[in-house]
C-alpha cells in the first residue's frame, strides 16, 4: 500500500500569512514566511529576493484530458526563473552566516543563474563552472550580468561538480550545490506552499529529475506537515528523467547524457539516493520520458497558457505517460511542478513556431492576416 493510500485525507486549513498594517499581505521570501520550521535564528542574514509564492494554477485542458484535477506549480515565476532560487536563500543566507566571502556551484545553468543574483545580493564573489556549449543562452547571461566568474570546462555537469567538491574541500569557499543541505531545507518550502495553496497535499506528485534535489526536498517537505498534522493525506511522488540522461531508471551513471532538456542533462545526480528512496516510500517511481515526449509536452502547455522550460516539461510528459498506460485513477488531485520559466531557453519555442507575417502598415492587411476580413 503507497503512503498515500495509508491516510486518510481531509482538507487541512492553508496556513495564514500573517497581514502587513494597512494592507494585505505582502510575501516575504520563503525564509520568513515559514522561519518557524527553517534553520535560522535572529542572528542569521537573510539573502532574499522574495522567492517563492509561486502560482498554482489550475489546467482545465490537463485535467479534462486525463480525468484528473491537475494543477501545475510554476516555479518559473521566481525572481531568477526557476525552483532553485528556494535552496539558494537557504544556502546564501547560511553561507553569509558562517562568513563565507565566496560560494561555487557547477551548473547545467539555473543553479548559476540563481547562485550568481544571491551572491550579489550578500555582497560575495560566485563562482560558476559549466559545461561548454551546454548551457542555455538566457541562463549563461544571468550569471555573467550578476558579474558571476563564470569558467566553461570541456566536459559535462558530473565533472564541473567534482571540480567544485575539490575546490570547496581544498580552498575557502563554500559549496552551493544542492549536496549543501541548506538547499534541500529551502527547496522543502514548495509542498509546503501546494499544501497551503490546496488546503492538502495531492494524491499524485510529478516532477522532472535531474541532479535528484528537488524530489528528495519535496518528498521531505511533504512528510513534515503531515507530521505535524497540516495534511492528513501523502502523496505519490512519480519523478522523470530524459530518456538520455536517465542513470536512476537504468541503474548506473550515464557518462554522457543527451536531451534536449539541458536542466536535467545529469549523469550521475548528487541526490541519486535520497531521490529513489522518495520516490519508493510515497509508492511512487522515477521513470523516463523521451525528448520527443518532452518536446509535445511543451508545446502543449504553452498553447494554453504557460511557458515553461523544456526541462520542467517532462513533468507533464510523465502525467501523459501516466495517462495513456492507463494507470492515472480518475478524480486524483494532481500536481505537476514545472522547474523554470520558458524565456530561460527561447531557441525551442522560437524553433516550433511559425514564422511571424510581414504585411503593409494597412488596417485592412492587419485584419486579413488575423482572418478576421
Amino acid at each position: 500500500m503507497s503512503a498515500a493510500e495509508s491516510m486518510p485525507a481531509p482538507a487541512a486549513p492553508a496556513r495564514t500569512a500573517p497581514t502587513a498594517p494597512g494592507g494585505p499581505h505582502v510575501w516575504r521570501g520563503i525564509i520568513e514566511e515559514y522561519r518557524d520550521r527553517m534553520p535560522v535564528d535572529a542572528d542569521t542574514p537573510i539573502v532574499t529576493l522574495r522567492e517563492g509564492g509561486t502560482p498554482l494554477i489550475h489546467s482545465e485542458y490537463l485535467s479534462e484530458l486525463v480525468g484528473c484535477q491537475v494543477h501545475l506549480k510554476f516555479d518559473g515565476a521566481n525572481p531568477t526563473g526557476s525552483f532553485k532560487d528556494r535552496g539558494m536563500t537557504m544556502a546564501i543566507s547560511k553561507a553569509k552566516e558562517a562568513g563565507a566571502q565566496a560560494v561555487i556551484c557547477a551548473s547545467t545553468g539555473n543553479t548559476s543563474a540563481a547562485a550568481a543574483a544571491y551572491a550579489a545580493k550578500a555582497g560575495m564573489t560566485a563562482g560558476v563552472i559549466v559545461p561548454k556549449g551546454k548551457i542555455a543562452l538566457g541562463k549563461l547571461a544571468q550569471a555573467l550580468v550578476h558579474d558571476a566568474r563564470v569558467i566553461q570546462i570541456d566536459g559535462n555537469f558530473d565533472q564541473a561538480l567534482t571540480i567544485c567538491r575539490q575546490l570547496a574541500e581544498q580552498y575557502p569557499v563554500e559549496l552551493v550545490n544542492s549536496v549543501n543541505p541548506y538547499r534541500i531545507d529551502g527547496q522543502r518550502t514548495g509542498a509546503w506552499e501546494i499544501v497551503d495553496q490546496l488546503g492538502r497535499a495531492p494524491d499524485l506528485h510529478v516532477m522532472p529529475v535531474g541532479n535528484a534535489g528537488n524530489i528528495t526536498a519535496y518528498w521531505r517537505g511533504y512528510r513534515e506537515y503531515a507530521a505535524d498534522g497540516l495534511t492528513g493525506n501523502l502523496p505519490v511522488m512519480r519523478g522523470y528523467q530524459a530518456a538520455g540522461a536517465a542513470p536512476i531508471v537504468l541503474g548506473h551513471p550515464v557518462e554522457k547524457p543527451q536531451t534536449i532538456a539541458t536542466a536535467i542533462r545529469i549523469g550521475n545526480p548528487a541526490s541519486w539516493d535520497q531521490a529513489a528512496a522518495a520516490a519508493e516510500e510515497s509508492g511512487g517511481s522515477i521513470r523516463s520520458v523521451t525528448d520527443r515526449q518532452i518536446l509535445a509536452a511543451f508545446r502543449l502547455i504553452a498553447r494554453h497558457g504557460v511557458f515553461a522550460e523544456m526541462a520542467s516539461a517532462s513533468s507533464v510528459a510523465g502525467l501523459l505517460a501516466l495517462h495513456e498506460d492507463g494507470e492515472l485513477e480518475p478524480d486524483q488531485v494532481v500536481v505537476c511542478v514545472l522547474t523554470g520559466h520558458g524565456l530561460k531557453d527561447p531557441e525551442w519555442a522560437i524553433a516550433g513556431a511559425a514564422e511571424p507575417v510581414t504585411i503593409p502598415a494597412d488596417l485592412h492587411e492587419a485584419a486579413a492576416a488575423l482572418d478576421l476580413a
